[in-house]
């Protein structure tokens, strides 16, 4: 009976094993991203905020019509009713801005690039912007949809008489490329809202328009889409615009099906891959990233992914582009700064650094090869963004200490400079200092003009992508969340190992599920109904797809499809 026993034991827990250990295909090999391969495994000193909470206070302090601390109101209404017949409202830039204002420039210069992006992260993380104190904040930017102008785009202002003031309107490409991705993001977090599908679909007809013009020429300082025409300024020439109308464009044929648009989408991918060289600046060049990446996946084209990816983090080196622009690599002082974007000699900036998340952390599922290495640029890079916030950086460290408890601690630095770029006596030889180009900008802006509003509104970005596991070190990053108009079926999580053994995290299940990775082609757990281990190998990734518990996966034509419907691993 004993022996009975054992032998049935034993049989059980071959099955599990093999169970466990059967693989769909091959294990997916891993590709570094040079510059990636430069950061710290484990950034030092390492601290994650906890992104969410930040990104829930930041909402209630800006939208406080009654903010009652030293910053005032940063919100105000503007009922010049341009372009669509409504009241909409403005925000602030940044703290105090002699610009902007109920009654600065009439009241009407405010930007549209930090309206979308404060509803984007506050929708991303569970709050209704469509009915807020009485507003529907997401119906209110349709102002910014310039029907007067003739172009019939989202533009970064109501009207032509304050694209003057800053901020870049008709005149700097990915001023004005770059809303339109945002209303895109925005409209699929608050679907249904009147007047959004006529202006997202006017958006994509200007879009095709201006992509059949440029005909894979994107050799200007911006485009005029009113008389459609490519111009030329003083502005370097911003080839990486082409990245923006692939995505934008992709988005619409999946919203409305129309194959003008995704035909489109492929010939603004070919535009920017015709390229000889890095153009990269600002969030355009990643846009295009994740939509190369896509089509790959699921169009079986054979777009160069790992040639843009290099061109992201290697940065623009020509001296005819925004030179020195790309992702910054480095300790400045006591501080692992790397994963950051900006200046790679010296200069960084939060909105940029945040922002690529939104494509490049979606992108994985589609080109699974590149886990690793966004995992551990996504590590260096979220611990360096608390670096802007005043109360994560020492006194010393930053340009107004005295400012950091007036702000709630929810309005960041703009910048984050290898040293001072103002000559203040007490930062001589400090490395690195928080500050920011407020101060530059307008004559009579004073100093907390630093802090910056618009840098912080994407902060949601970041809330609802990055959750800490029970490991330190160890993030789950979300997938899913900024996979914009893609079927998402079952909840993806990224997850990457930095240390030298395999580690185990936890996985909290809602209801009984199998855990199955899409890069090794193997389930690493299955039924669980509470809590369940995920092992990690040293200093690799799993991209974990969570199935209902005993979800039929099949491999077809090297895909791997779940309940003979939904792809969850592509060639």
């Amino acid at each position: 009976m004993i022996k009975q026993f054992i032998i049935l034991t034993c049989a059980f827990s071959l099955f599990a094993c093999t169970g466990r250990s059967e693989k769909y295909g091959e294990k997916v090999v891993q590709k570094a991203i040079g510059r990636v391969e430069e950061m710290p495994n484990l950034p030092q000193p390492y601290r994650v905020l906890d992104w969410k909470e930040k990104a829930k206070a930041f909402d209630r302090f800006v939208f406080d019509w009654n903010n009652p601390s030293e910053t005032g109101c940063l919100i105000w209404l503007d009922d010049h009713r341009r372009n669509i017949d409504q009241t909409t409202f403005g925000l602030y830039t940044a703290i105090h801005d002699v610009r902007q204002g109920k009654d600065a420039n009439n009241g009407e210069f405010h930007e549209n690039l930090n309206s979308l992006a404060a509803l984007l992260g506050a929708g991303l993380i569970g709050i209704d912007k469509t009915s807020q104190d009485g507003y529907n904040y997401v119906k209110m930017v349709q102002n910014y949809f310039n029907s007067e102008t003739g172009w019939n785009i989202m533009m970064n202002n109501t009207t032509a008489s304050v694209g003057g003031s800053g901020g870049g309107y008709g005149r700097d490409w990915w001023y004005d490329v770059f809303p339109n991705a945002l209303y895109y993001a925005v409209c699929d977090v608050f679907p249904g809202v009147t007047g959004a599908d006529a202006i997202q679909h006017s958006i994509a007809e200007q879009f095709v328009k201006a992509d059949s013009v440029l005909n894979g020429n994107y050799n200007y300082s911006y485009f005029d889409y009113g008389k459609m025409e490519g111009r030329v300024n003083r502005i370097p020439f911003q080839q990486d615009a082409a990245g923006g109308h692939a995505y934008v464009l992709l988005c619409a044929y999946q919203k409305f099906g129309n194959i003008r648009y995704l035909n489109h989408s492929k010939s603004a991918i070919e535009a920017l891959l015709s390229q000889t060289e890095s153009r990269f600046y600002e969030v355009l060049l990643p846009l295009g990233i994740y939509t190369a990446a896509y089509l790959n996946a699921t169009e079986g084209t054979n777009y160069d992914v790992h040639k843009l990816l290099d061109w992201v983090f290697d940065g623009c080196k020509s001296p005819t582009g925004r030179n020195g622009w790309g992702i910054i690599v480095g300790k400045w002082g006591d501080y692992d700064v790397s994963g950051l974007q900006g200046d790679v000699n010296g200069y960084a900036f939060l909105m940029n650094s945040i922002k690529p998340a939104w494509p490049l952390v979606s992108m994985v599922k589609y080109q699974p090869q590149y886990a690793r290495a966004i995992g551990k640029w996504m590590l260096n890079n979220t611990n360096a963004c608390r670096l802007f916030y005043p109360e994560e950086i020492g006194d010393g460290n930053q340009y107004l200490p005295e400012w950091k408890d007036k702000t709630g601690n929810t309005i960041a630095y703009e910048g984050l400079s290898r040293h001072d770029r103002y000559g203040k006596a007490s930062l001589k030889n400090v490395s690195p200092v928080a500050l920011g180009d407020g101060p530059l900008w307008k004559k009579g802006n004073p100093d907390e003009t630093m802090f910056s509003v618009y840098s912080s509104s994407p902060v949601g970005i970041l809330g609802a992508i990055v959750e800490e596991t029970d490991v330190e070190g160890i993030l789950r990053l979300d997938c899913n969340i900024t996979d914009f108009y893609a079927k998402r079926p079952y909840p993806v999580y990224l997850y990457y190992n930095p240390y030298t053994e395999a580690r185990s995290v936890t996985f909290r299940a809602q209801q009984a599920c199998d855990l199955f990775d899409t890069v090794e082609k193997v389930y690493v757990a299955q039924n669980i109904t509470a809590n369940g281990k995920i092992e990690i190998p040293a200093d690799q990734a799993r991209i974990v797809v969570v199935l209902p518990a005993g979800t039929k996966l099949v491999l077809n034509n090297n895909r791997i499809i779940a309940n003979n419907q939904y792809i969850i691993a592509y060639k």
